[in-house]
């Protein structure tokens, strides 16, 4: 791209990303919020009915790596718009679902075709925008999935308290064929140049630098949901009405809106050398809820200060797996577009699998000291690829 400023063309590319991943992202996240109804609808239990939610995690970890490799060279607009019309039939089935297994296989197939869109939605991002707009590009996509928290999740929610958990999947299916047409009018015809094995593709994970790349994300957000994931039971300590929790997470989500603005801004330039700072910015607020949710108002300003920091990290982690690939096999670029994704949720449930356990042993506001040091391991790791980054452009 040799303009560097954004077309209306652009934009309307970027909108369009942006509206496929707040679907794909309602999508995922609402069964949180009607798994007593399917479970009461099923007659399953509410632990049954919540392997629907660790089996689309799962699923999406192990299997987007696998299909991004298999399908590098597919042309991307055609691939894209299968998988949103797949995503669809997908989630009609989920509609007139009538068994906890059938809706659980729905939702693993979900799952694989969710992971694979996000990737190449990255993708598409990063390859069609001015480089110097990359990144605001990309913190955009990434805003989807913070509108389906703030907006999506609610209305699918109250939906299913109106009538039932089916219509909830109803809306998703009628959002998903409102994102296949914008698709299909704006997403730009995209060939891959290269054609590569599945060996070339995972010979990009022996590189010691996107290991190190894929555990920054990771480790950053088990920082937050270390805490978040116990969020509830920390605002109750804070004897908040019980009224007031929901709208408190409510808040919670819409500052997140700014936090994943900052990110764009963040990954705009030195975007590794500034997460060096970010996560040790994170570790402190983290840690300073120990003390400060001993008052309502201090906590709530704290409470709204971990959100600000929650995704600074996303739109530089995403970018930095793409460039690094780029240097070391630049065949698997899309397996990189994928990383970020993935490690997202392994960090998801090493933060919350931690931090239940240090909830567990008997003192729970010790998990803000947990989610603490956790930043500043990601802080650390993020010190050490920016010092090797630089070791490698004085030897260039």
């Amino acid at each position: 791209m040799h303009t560097t400023e954004l077309t209306k063309r652009h934009w309307l590319l970027i909108l369009t990303l942006t509206l496929l991943t707040f679907v794909l992202g309602t999508s995922e996240f609402v069964i949180v919020g009607i798994l007593t109804d399917i479970s009461s609808s099923l007659h399953i239990t509410n632990a049954k009915a919540g392997t629907l939610v660790s089996a689309f995690a799962i699923t999406f970890a192990i299997a987007t790596p696998l299909v991004m490799s298999a399908t590098s060279h597919f042309p991307k607009r055609k691939w894209m718009l299968f998988l949103i019309g797949l995503f669809i039939i997908l989630n009609a089935l989920c509609v007139i679902s009538p068994t906890y297994v059938m809706l659980l296989a729905l939702r693993m197939m979900t799952a694989i075709v969710t992971g694979v869109l996000i990737s190449l939605a990255m993708i598409v991002a990063s390859e069609n925008m001015p480089i110097a707009k990359r990144g605001l590009a990309i913190s955009f996509v990434f805003g989807g999935f913070t509108l389906a928290n703030v907006i999506g999740v609610p209305i699918g929610t109250v939906i299913a308290e109106r009538y039932d958990w089916n219509a909830t999947f109803l809306l998703t299916t009628l959002l998903g064929a409102i994102a296949f047409l914008a698709s299909f009018f704006i997403l730009p015809t995209m060939h891959s140049p290269f054609r590569s094995s599945m060996r070339d593709q995972f010979s990009l994970l022996t590189h010691p630098r996107i290991l190190m790349a894929f555990f920054i994300p990771s480790l950053g957000f088990g920082a937050t949901y270390a805490v978040y994931t116990y969020l509830v039971p920390i605002l109750k300590g804070m004897e908040a009405p019980s009224g007031s929790i929901s709208w408190i997470l409510f808040g919670y989500g819409f500052i997140s809106i700014f936090s994943n603005i900052l990110a764009g801004k963040i990954a705009s330039y030195n975007a590794i050398g500034r997460l060096r700072f970010v996560f040790l910015v994170q570790a402190v607020v983290l840690i300073s809820l120990y003390w400060t949710t001993d008052n309502f108002i201090f906590g709530l300003v704290n409470i709204s200060l971990m959100s600000l920091m929650a995704i600074l990290l996303t739109t530089s982690t995403q970018l930095y797996l793409i460039d690094l690939a780029g240097i070391y096999q630049p065949k698997a670029t899309g397996l990189a577009a994928s990383l970020m994704p993935v490690a997202s949720n392994v960090g998801i449930a090493f933060g919350s699998a931690l931090g239940g356990i240090v909830y567990h042993q008997g003192n729970l506001m010790s998990v803000t000291w947990v989610g603490g040091l956790i930043a500043i391991l990601a802080s650390l790791l993020t010190f050490l690829s920016h010092r090797l980054d630089q070791k490698q452009k004085q030897a260039a």
